[in-house]
């Protein structure tokens, strides 16, 4: 419920324009320090490690392995809601996302966007929730709650993921960063529920020895 609500003032803030600002001189900050080659690459790299069909295909491989079925199919079935439920709350408010010339190194192949969406015109454009950020933080809690009972504290390194996710997306101007921590929060709401439910961190208990 405080998360729920934490989201709905975020969204709140965003639609009034309050955060305006604050988020313009963030992304203009990002645009006039990019130009290094080899860390505009890297960006597009970690920033492309998020989009939905990767991570699907990750959760796919998850699903072959008896061991890991089901963070497998915990994954498919949050990186499906996340990206729908950010598609469509994209439409309702309906930010653009940063209008930049981004001057850094060419990248190999477009930058993508992958707002899904049935029936809702203009989200493929629309800024906030980042689609990005909500699934890595989904990756990131899902991989470290399954590893967490047997690797408590190499667990937390799951989260240097989402940061860095968050940080690209902003680095290659798709995202204000409202955007990212918006979706962070629908992220960790999706996962936190799920992640509970399966109870995830018995999977590998018959391996422990």
């Amino acid at each position: 419920m405080l998360l729920t609500l934490l989201f709905l003032i975020l969204t709140g803030l965003v639609y009034s324009g309050i955060t305006e600002i604050f988020d313009q001189e963030v992304v203009l900050f990002f645009s006039e320090h990019v130009g290094d080659s080899t860390l505009d690459i890297i960006m597009q790299y970690i920033t492309e490690s998020g989009e939905v069909f990767w991570m699907l295909g990750f959760g796919i491989l998850m699903l072959l392995i008896p061991k890991t079925r089901r963070i497998g199919i915990t994954l498919m079935i949050l990186i499906v809601i996340s990206t729908l439920l950010t598609g469509y709350i994209k439409c309702g408010v309906d930010r653009d996302r940063p209008d930049f010339e981004y001057k850094g190194a060419p990248f190999p192949v477009p930058i993508s966007k992958d707002t899904f969406a049935l029936f809702c015109e203009g989200g493929f454009d629309a800024s906030y929730p980042s689609g990005h950020a909500a699934r890595s933080m989904i990756f990131a809690i899902i991989l470290g709650y399954a590893l967490s009972d047997r690797f408590p504290r190499g667990a937390y390194l799951m989260f240097l993921y989402p940061a860095m996710i968050s940080i690209s997306r902003i680095y290659v101007l798709q995202h204000y960063p409202m955007d990212v921590i918006g979706g962070i929060v629908i992220g960790v709401m999706l996962a936190g529920v799920m992640a509970k439910r399966t109870k995830l961190y018995k999977i590998f208990d018959k391996s422990k020895t």
